[in-house]
């Protein structure tokens, strides 16, 4: 592997892949979308991402599919449309009553 290629792929979690080997590269949009949902599902769990993950889909290249992924119940995914720049989709997950009612919320 040459140097460039490891610096390249760092930010693939592989961790984000249990059922099979990690992509070597993602280039087409399937693939992208299919990475988006692996880093939204386990961010809402509370496995962070790399800051070389973020950086990554932070760019540009990545707002078709964080557009067409569309995982309504993910939080994390509406920070990554937020962050693109993407129109407010209507979350569609649990909103938790001592959360959503605190008086404190309009604060942070």
């Amino acid at each position: 592997m040459l140097p460039t290629e490891a610096k390249t792929r760092r930010w693939i979690d592989g961790a984000l892949y249990p059922d099979r080997e990690p992509p070597q590269t993602l280039d087409d949009l399937a693939d992208q979308i299919d990475f988006i949902a692996r880093l939204c599902a386990a961010w809402d769990f509370g496995v962070l991402p790399e800051l070389d993950t973020v950086a990554e889909v932070r760019r540009p290249e990545w707002r078709p599919a964080v557009d067409e992924c569309r995982l309504l119940t993910s939080p994390a995914y509406h920070l990554l449309r937020s962050w693109h720049g993407l129109p407010r989709l209507p979350y569609q997950g649990q909103q938790l009553a001592y959360i959503r009612d605190d008086p404190n919320l309009s604060h942070v």
